[in-house]
């Protein structure tokens, strides 16, 4: 059962199927629920800088639009495929709707691996990627953003070649941008900050001492961003895993030291006054933190854990058997515990719309706002349903998406 779960698209229908038996939707609304509206394959040429043309397989996914324009990140990496980019699709389509936003949920990938490529044909495959499906976006249609290994640079590339096509601006059609070509204040480190939020408003709720320990696995933007964000909500930070190695220092690291080894060695090995540690789930931790990718924690694994919270700041990184597993820990699920990303993404559309931009700490203050007003609203669910997080989350979303799908006649 577990291997099948690990295809991404199938964890999505085993969570509605249990959401199900709680909300007991109407069979035609829950049948809509159950694939993307459309999902698009498309193959990119590409010439590269030794004149031989490779081609690239890239997918976009749209969910549900039933709150609002599709919404979610586009990503480059080797194992993007279908599934994922359904699944992925789906869990922003509750995240937009969870977060009370007029969006819905889409998501995009390119099958590659950017560190085979030069600029040239980074920018090139970027412009390709958006020659072949702009039909499909634009600001009340779909808007892409970033995600895993694309970058604000990536997204101005992206925004350029729409508007060439277009033949006008259009800065609401990606978000994620530069500044310089509107992007917003704040949006870079807004995954890791409200992920941080998040964390310590869990962390009240269930008592857990000033100071509390913190295990992140996956020091990307995400999980460093994170990492400083909770020292300074005075959270302690005892260890930290990349790629390719895990260390720990139950003192604690010191996180802007630590950021600048990263960037200056390529990695977390060997940072001074750290000890190579085996897994950074069995850590002694209060708080961890999966911010790496899909399916790390699963049904083999799942015992190692000690930590009292789970925060998921990757998508989808407990397998749902697992999940059932963990019934003694609190998870914050992916789809509040990340959400400030899309928040901010949906702040930088609004600037664009009016043509007039906050500076940010107007942006950290609205999304600091709004992500508490989710937080408070799946908690009182939580409490209501006497479920799991991640079940009354899903429930609030779902019952709204819902609502939006009736009052358009769709079931």
């Amino acid at each position: 059962m577990e291997a099948q779960q690990h295809d991404a698209f199938a964890n999505v229908l085993a969570q509605l199927t249990e959401l199900q038996a709680v909300l007991k939707v109407e069979e035609n609304a829950f049948t809509l629920l159950q694939e993307p509206k459309r999902v698009v394959r498309v193959a990119i040429p590409v010439k590269m800088d030794n004149g031989a043309v490779k081609v690239f397989i890239g997918y976009r996914s749209q969910f549900n639009d039933a709150l609002g324009p599709f919404k979610g990140g586009i990503r480059f990496h080797p194992d993007v495929n279908e599934s994922e980019v359904k699944a992925l699709s789906a869990w922003m389509t509750w995240k937009t709707a969870l977060l009370g936003l007029p969006l819905g949920g889409g998501k995009g990938g390119i099958i590659v691996d950017t560190k085979t490529l030069s600029a040239g044909e980074l920018e090139r495959l970027s412009r390709g990627y958006i020659r072949a499906l702009y039909k499909n976006f634009g600001p009340e249609i779909d808007v892409p953003a970033p995600d895993v290994y694309t970058t604000p640079q990536i997204m101005a590339w992206m925004l350029d070649e729409y508007e060439v096509i277009v033949g006008r601006h259009q800065p609401g059609t990606i978000t994620g941008k530069p500044l310089t070509v509107g992007g917003s204040a704040g949006r870079g480190p807004a995954t890791g900050r409200g992920g941080a939020l998040i964390m310590k408003l869990a962390a009240e709720k269930m008592n857990l001492p000033v100071g509390s320990s913190v295990a992140i696995q996956g020091f990307g933007n995400v999980g460093a961003e994170f990492a400083l964000a909770a020292i300074a909500f005075g959270f302690k930070i005892v260890a930290v895993s990349d790629s390719h190695d895990a260390i720990y220092n139950p003192a604690g690291f010191d996180v802007p030291a630590l950021m600048k080894y990263k960037h200056d060695t390529g990695g977390v090995k060997n940072f001074p006054g750290s000890t190579v540690c085996a897994d950074v789930l069995a850590v002694e931790a209060d708080v961890l933190i999966p911010a790496a990718l899909e399916n790390s924690i699963t049904a083999q694994n799942f015992g190692i854990i000690k930590a009292k919270l789970i925060v998921e700041m990757a998508n989808g990184p407990i397998t749902p058997e697992a999940d059932k597993l963990l019934a003694d820990k609190v998870i914050v699920p992916d789809i509040l515990a990340n959400a400030a990303g899309v928040l901010v993404s949906y702040l930088e559309q609004v600037q664009n719309a009016s043509n007039y931009y906050w500076p940010e700490e107007e942006v950290v203050a609205k999304m600091n706002l709004l992500m508490t007003d989710a937080f408070n609203t799946a908690w009182s669910k939580m409490e209501e349903l006497k479920s799991s997080f991640r079940l009354a989350g899903q429930a609030v979303a779902v019952q709204r998406v819902v609502e939006a799908m009736k009052a358009r006649g769709w079931c």
